[in-house]
């Protein structure tokens, strides 16, 4: 049989499963990368303020580290400096996450199997999860490209920022096809990839670093380790900058390269097995496990472990750069403004810490979606069934679950408060006073997470066939309404729908009770909403 039998009848049901995701995927992007140029065209609107900022951004090593060099003066540039390596990460763990669903996961539970027995070839899975996602990288890019135009950039930077983005989106999904052959299940394929994509931050951040600034002190020549990224690939096409049009060839010949790899593994292993053995576990189960909590736990401490390094790391080097912010904006008024009108104060140092804790806040509410979107995969995959045949009741399954990610979440805030104020703390003089109080200040967060836990529980009780796409769909609203909001200068009415509008900016203002005490009712009865809804409805639905 022709291995890529069927391939093309697979591409049509992966695009019908996705339909949704893809449809947030491909014109959310976009949308996020307009609203951020527009924020940061608002922040440097003249010349002198972006020959400033150029200046700043080529001196400072924390900015190289996580923007990348800067190229130029420019407003694309600078544009590109702001937003690239938000967007890259965010197409880098789409794409991941795609392949490994529509290959691994079919696997993992039993789906390829039953496709297999119709007249479907070996690579068919694979080559339809390619083109779908490769696809739908292409598609954002073309209308990345359209957006920064309509922005008032030039078309030729535009369009060469667009496919840097669009061309990670490409790497990351030839690195997915090869995990995905690797790992038997698709939470360590997905893992082997974030792996990959931390490792290539890593590497392309050490390159910016190490990096050697131009005599005019505006622009910045990446070191050696960029080249090794496929995100610092896309620094080096120096989109408005200099175009070099030859570094796009780089993610398309590593597709090429990986799927080969991906075919030969995929040839040498048996279908639902990977190239890693999976690990045998103890004999007799850990006493834990006898309950839901026990069980939650074991199901997310790995996930948990992940997020914690990266807000830590994090939270630390925001801390440093807090140092660098009257230095950054202290000659560009709308710069200042900007951040005094996201962290909520007029102190610049301490508006900046607010900002970044909002940030981290806004970040952690991925992580609570993440966690409790599990339940609906729980469900559909039938383990939900197997759980409630014991002496365990739906409310206290549920409960549990929504208590272990608001749990996890507190650690998470906790952690990139204290990782921030020891940052701080280390420059400023201060670390253990900075970090019991930045600590403090993180936790002041935690009624608007519970914000978010209590929507994802009232659509995973209510309407769960809609839940993933109208949760992740909730979050981006929110992070679009609480960071870009007040410098887009929005109606309060439209702000006021974030629950992050309504947490005190502390440290910048002062801790005020009332907000904190409505968003706790409004979690309330949201969860509770949620609860009743997934009591009485049937499982599955």
């Amino acid at each position: 049989m022709n291995g890529l039998a069927g391939t093309g009848r697979l591409t049509r049901l992966a695009l019908r499963r996705d339909r949704i995701r893809l449809a947030l995927w491909v014109l959310g992007t976009p949308l996020l990368g307009l609203a951020l140029a527009a924020s940061v065209t608002g922040i440097y609107p003249d010349d002198s303020s972006r020959l400033g900022y150029a200046r700043t951004s080529a001196s400072s090593v924390v900015a190289r580290a996580f923007n990348g060099p800067i190229v130029g003066p420019d407003l694309g540039a600078v544009v590109v400096a702001e937003t690239y390596v938000t967007l890259a990460l965010l197409v880098a763990l789409l794409s991941t996450f795609a392949v490994v669903r529509h290959t691994r996961q079919n696997e993992e539970t039993g789906r390829a199997e039953l496709l297999g027995a119709a007249v479907v070839g070996r690579y068919a899975l694979l080559a339809a999860a390619l083109l779908v996602v490769v696809g739908a990288n292409v598609v954002t890019a073309v209308l990345l490209a359209l957006g920064f135009v309509a922005s008032g950039l030039p078309v030729a930077g535009s369009v060469a920022a667009a496919l840097a983005i669009g061309g990670v989106g490409v790497a990351f999904t030839a690195v997915a096809a090869v995990t995905a052959q690797l790992s038997v299940t698709s939470r360590g394929a997905n893992a082997l990839a974030a792996a990959g994509v931390g490792v290539a931050f890593v590497l392309r951040a050490a390159g910016d670093v190490l990096g050697r600034q131009t005599d005019d002190g505006l622009r910045v020549e990446s070191a050696w380790p960029s080249w090794l990224s496929p995100i610092g690939w896309g620094n080096q096409v120096r989109a408005f900058g200099g175009e070099r049009w030859w570094v796009h060839a780089l993610p398309v010949a590593l597709l090429a390269a990986a799927v080969a790899l991906a075919v030969l593994l995929a040839g040498r292993r048996d279908l639902g097995a990977g190239l890693f053995a999976a690990r045998r576990g103890p004999a007799r189960a850990a006493s834990g496990l006898l309950g839901p909590a026990g069980l939650v736990w074991r199901l997310h401490r790995g996930a948990l472990l992940g997020w914690a390094v990266a807000v830590a790391v994090l939270g630390f080097s925001m801390g440093v750069a807090a140092d660098e912010v009257n230095d950054m904006v202290g000659e560009n008024p709308a710069a200042a403004e900007a951040i005094a009108q996201l962290g909520g104060g007029a102190n610049l140092v301490d508006a900046f810490l607010a900002a970044m804790l909002g940030l981290f806040a806004l970040t952690i509410g991925a992580y609570v979606v993440q966690a409790l979107l599990r339940t609906r995969g729980d469900e559909t995959d039938g383990l939900l069934e197997a759980i409630l045949a014991t002496a365990v009741d739906r409310i206290r399954w549920l409960t549990t679950q929504v208590l272990g990610a608001i749990l996890g979440a507190a650690a998470l805030l906790l952690l990139a408060g204290a990782a921030t104020g020891l940052g701080y703390g280390v420059v400023a003089g201060d670390p253990l006073g900075r970090t019991a109080s930045l600590g403090g200040a993180a936790l002041l967060r935690l009624p608007a997470l519970l914000v978010v836990a209590g929507v994802v529980t009232l659509l995973v009780g209510l309407a769960p066939r809609w839940s993933v796409a109208l949760s992740w769909s909730a979050l981006i609203g929110f992070l679009l309404l609480g960071q870009l909001g007040a410098v887009l200068d929005l109606p309060q009415v439209a702000l006021d729908l974030s629950p992050y509008t309504h947490v005190p900016s502390v440290p910048a203002v002062d801790v005020a009770v009332p907000p904190l005490v409505a968003l706790t009712g409004v979690a309330a009865l949201l969860l509770a909403a949620g609860l009743a809804g997934f009591r009485h409805r049937d499982v599955p639905s």
